[in-house]
């Protein structure tokens, strides 16, 4: 009897598993660098192509692998665009108000339950500037939070959509400028912290090569609504008065945004994938950077002459003899139509030619305009609309150019750009609010006036429509656009020469 034994396979030493791959792009994370991952000492094993059983493999080990490999596409497709036209229409409804909010100043003014009442001129037009002066102020803080802590994004679009219908609501029924002020100016802010920067966080995750374009079609956002608004406005409030078309407004912003939201998503996972590169929590080399800061300096500057125009146009255009209300809002709708236009052109441009060039071609022609159509030619209607379209097209986008000031800093950190885009808007917003104080002692100064009849005897200027009352803030417009042009230009001048 023969007993015959199987041959048994030896044991190895080691199993070796499958390695998982993932597209590390199609996440919209960065490949992490070569120096960084040594100093931490961590190796990086490049990406390789997956067989099938190799992906059969990856699903079985992780189930989240099956979600990765059906990202939808970045710069493109259903789910890009659906979010762009609803961001767009966010920053329609935040933004426009604020934006267009010489309207509402005219027509506070003219009322005389608000007209009326103690220090109103200099009160009023605080309103526009507190409406969006904590959107501006909070977001080195929002924008960030928003970033990492995405899976609260929904929550804040929500609440924040609420905050913003029952600040405008509730201004319908205000019977003080302080009423108006904490409503209309503070609820509305705190509301549009809560709802703009959440939803804007999306946009680097479904953008990546566009992302120039991307912003200036959210930014033109505001623009439209600069558009519509100063155009249906007076009409409105002619025919139902302030209160009622407040409230008219009110369900229309509601109605209108919590259209949007559910197609404001993200394109990552937010359970299980870190929204950005773990590098961020200690990446704070742009602290140092010079170029950064010149970029913030002259940002800040450009936000102190961007604000005047959009208050106090419709109410010097209403100072002309022979202008009606129709006419002065239309100037301000004009230059909100421009600036549409200019942020959908310097966002595309942004992605091709440098954004400091851009930014001192923009600065120094309105700066010329400025004093020339608004300053000198600026006493008929015809001339008051040739400033707001020319001011609208050369500065209106401004803010476009953001992503391009931010790109050499940032580099492919998700987080990192969010920040620092935040941080540009806390600039931007400091401009803006210092300007009003500023501007309303300028207007109410009694020095010596800046008469233009030395130059043209024969014919009234600009500087001269309602006794010389704009004439200070005409020329401090002027000066602080000069001054971002040389900053600018300063910066790009340092830029070329690096390159060489």
């Amino acid at each position: 009897m023969s007993t015959s034994l199987e041959k048994v396979k030896p044991v190895p030493d080691s199993i070796e598993l499958p390695t998982l791959h993932y597209d590390l792009a199609a996440l919209g994370c960065a490949t992490p660098p070569a120096d960084s991952l040594a100093e931490r000492g961590e190796n990086y094993i490049p990406p390789t192509p997956a067989t099938a059983t190799d992906t059969a493999s990856q699903v079985e080990l992780n189930p989240d692998a099956a979600q990765f490999s059906s990202l939808a596409p970045v710069d493109g497709g259903f789910g890009a665009w659906s979010y762009l036209t609803s961001a767009f229409l966010i920053e329609l409804f935040v933004w426009g108000f604020p934006v267009a909010f010489g309207s509402f100043l005219e027509a506070y003014l003219r009322d005389a339950r608000f007209g009326s009442q103690p220090h109103a001129t200099s009160l009023l037009p605080l309103v526009g500037t507190l409406s969006s002066a904590i959107m501006y102020f909070s977001s080195p803080l929002t924008y960030p939070l928003a970033t990492r802590y995405g899976f609260h994004r929904q929550k804040a679009m929500w609440l924040g959509t609420l905050i913003c219908w029952a600040s405008l609501f509730g201004a319908s029924y205000a019977t003080t400028v302080t009423q108006l002020l904490l409503l209309q100016g503070v609820l509305y802010s705190i509301g549009g912290s809560l709802l703009w920067p959440a939803s804007m966080t999306y946009m680097p995750e479904w953008f990546v090569m566009r992302r120039g374009l991307a912003n200036g079609v959210l930014d033109a956002g505001a623009s439209a609504g600069g558009i519509i608004l100063p155009l249906v406005l007076p009409s409105i409030i002619r025919a139902h008065g302030i209160a009622l078309s407040l409230r008219y407004i009110s369900y229309a912003f509601l109605a209108g945004t919590v259209v949007c939201l559910p197609f404001l998503k993200p394109r990552i996972p937010e359970r299980g994938v870190p929204v950005a590169p773990v590098r961020n929590a200690t990446n704070k080399s742009w602290l140092r950077n010079s170029y950064w800061w010149l970029v913030v300096t002259f940002n800040t500057v450009q936000g102190f002459a961007w604000t005047i125009p959009l208050i106090y146009l419709p109410t010097y255009a209403s100072e002309i003899v022979g202008v009606s209300a129709s006419g002065a809002s239309l100037s301000l709708a004009l230059l909100n139509g421009m600036s549409l236009v200019s942020r959908l052109m310097y966002g595309t441009l942004s992605d091709y030619i440098s954004p400091l060039l851009l930014a001192s071609v923009s600065a120094s022609g309105t700066a010329i305009i400025t004093f020339t159509l608004w300053g000198v030619a600026g006493s008929s209607l015809s001339g008051i609309l040739a400033f707001g379209a020319l001011f609208g097209i050369l500065i209106g986008g401004w803010s476009s150019l953001w992503t391009g000031f931010i790109r050499p800093v940032s580099k492919d950190d998700r987080s990192l750009f969010m920040t620092l885009y935040g941080v540009l808007m806390f600039s931007r917003g400091l401009g803006n609010v210092l300007s009003t104080p500023i501007s309303n002692a300028l207007l109410t100064r009694s020095a010596v006036k800046l008469s233009a009849r030395a130059f043209l005897v024969t014919r009234a200027t600009g500087f001269e429509v309602a006794n010389g009352r704009f004439n200070h803030i005409i020329v401090f417009t002027g000066a602080c656009l000069a001054g971002t042009a040389a900053l600018s230009l300063a910066a790009w001048s340092r830029e070329v020469r690096r390159r060489a």
